[in-house]
Order: structure tokens, then sequence, then C-alpha cells
């Protein structure tokens, strides 16, 4: 399934790059090919966007990548800071 998803995602981000491309290099006079391209390299960023979130969490989930590095929530109490209490 992840290779799935990674394939996806390499077809996504290269849809969002042609067709923003032509997005931007469209000429003013063709405002209906202009908005077509726009709508396309948008959903192709959204999908490859979720495609290579949904690969970072399985990643880590299985092992193959090493977790972010994220503050873990003490059992301190609430009302000390930095060793002095309020």
């Amino acid at each position: 399934m992840q290779k799935l998803i990674a394939v996806l995602n390499v077809i996504a981000w290269g849809g969002f790059w042609a067709f923003g491309y032509l997005a931007l290099t469209t000429g003013p006079d063709r405002a209906a090919e202009l908005v077509t391209a726009a709508i396309l390299a948008a959903i192709g960023g959204g999908v490859g966007m979720l495609a290579f979130l949904w690969l970072v969490r399985h990643s880590e989930a299985t092992g193959y990548a090493k977790p972010a590095n994220r503050a873990q929530k003490r059992d301190d109490e609430d009302d000390e800071i930095h060793g002095e209490v309020l």
C-alpha cells in the first residue's frame, strides 16, 4: 500500500508543478485555460501533500523513520516554572 501512495505522491507533485507552470505562463487572453490549470495544480498540490503526510506518519509508525522530536508532558505541578514555585 505504501508503494502505491508513494507513486501517487510523485504523480500528484508532478501534476502540481506542470499545471502550476502552465497557469503561471498562460497569457491574459486565455482566462479559461488559466483557471483550469490553476484548479488542477491546486488538486495536485493537495493530493501530494496528503500523500506525503500519510507516508511520513506511516514510516514513523512502522519504525522506518525516527519519530520527530516532540516535547513530553511532565507530571509536575502546573504552577511550577523552571524550578521556581509561583
